[in-house]
């Protein structure tokens, strides 16, 4: 695949046979983009959900992060070989730096080189980053190179929509990658949410990951439950107007939820 998939599944928070269940059913159902992460645990488990589901490799996408323990120059890409183990993989799809972690005691440009060396091995044929500023953005551009950076993976819903940051990321042309773009369900609740899911009888939560799509977000929603995968992959197929697209825009309130201290940047 030449381009990031617009729709995964996300596999954050889950753990032993509930993600291998979850994986395995958003592969029946039609996903073709897995998000996993050496820090959630669970990558031998999403291999195993890859193995057992019998699509081919090639027609599949696979992302993995890399953890903060393992960002020296000496330990990155043994931790990426780790992780091709765990998945099954001879390669993966994409990797990202998952935190910038300006505390860590490991400089943005030695881990940015370490990752580049991934890619050059063939270890990962796309690189990125996720959770950077603007401003870490463009010092990883600088260390690599302009077009290498895949995406950026972001906290972004209809509460926290960090236009301004997906903006220079758009005109960088890096993809904009939503996670969370339910909030932690937050948005599930959400009045504006409601009435533009009952005009279009559709759920609030395609609505919401609708809205992320239109603006040209990639999309990477977890769910344990085979219906809700189902569910929410029929956002692809949901035009929202410019109107529903206003409404939700103005539900802005800089609701971040992830910000862990050492770990995540100066927001802009």
């Amino acid at each position: 695949m030449s381009h990031i998939p617009s729709f995964g599944v996300g596999t954050f928070r889950l753990s032993g046979q509930v993600v291998t269940d979850s994986v395995r059913n958003a592969l029946d159902l039609g996903y073709r983009a897995v998000d996993t992460a050496q820090i959630y645990g669970n990558e031998a488990e999403v291999g195993r959900a890859i193995a057992d589901s019998g699509v081919a490799r090639g027609d599949l996408f696979v992302t993995t992060k890399i953890w903060t323990d393992n960002y020296s120059r000496a330990k990155l890409i043994p931790s990426l070989q780790d992780s091709l183990k765990k998945l099954r993989c001879d390669y993966v799809d994409l990797t990202l730096i998952h935190w910038p972690a300006p505390g860590n005691g490991v400089e943005l440009s030695e881990y940015m080189e370490a990752l580049a060396e991934a890619k050059a091995r063939g270890l990962t044929r796309r690189i990125g980053i996720s959770n950077f500023n603007i401003a870490l953005t463009r010092q990883a551009i600088a260390v690599v190179g302009q077009g290498e950076i895949a995406t950026n993976q972001i906290e972004l819903s209809p509460y926290l929509q960090s236009r301004k940051l997906a903006a220079f990321l758009q005109a960088q042309g890096i993809q904009v990658t939503s996670y969370m773009t339910l909030a932690y369900g937050k948005v599930l609740k959400d009045p504006v949410l409601a009435q533009i899911a009952a005009k279009h009888q559709a759920t609030v939560a395609q609505v919401a990951l609708a809205w992320a799509l239109q603006l040209g977000y990639a999309v990477i929603p977890s769910s344990t439950k085979r219906e809700n995968l189902a569910s929410n992959l029929l956002a692809l197929d949901l035009k929202l107007d410019v109107e529903d697209m206003a409404r939700i825009a103005s539900l802005e309130r800089n609701g971040r939820e992830v910000s862990p201290e050492g770990l995540a940047p100066q927001w802009d």
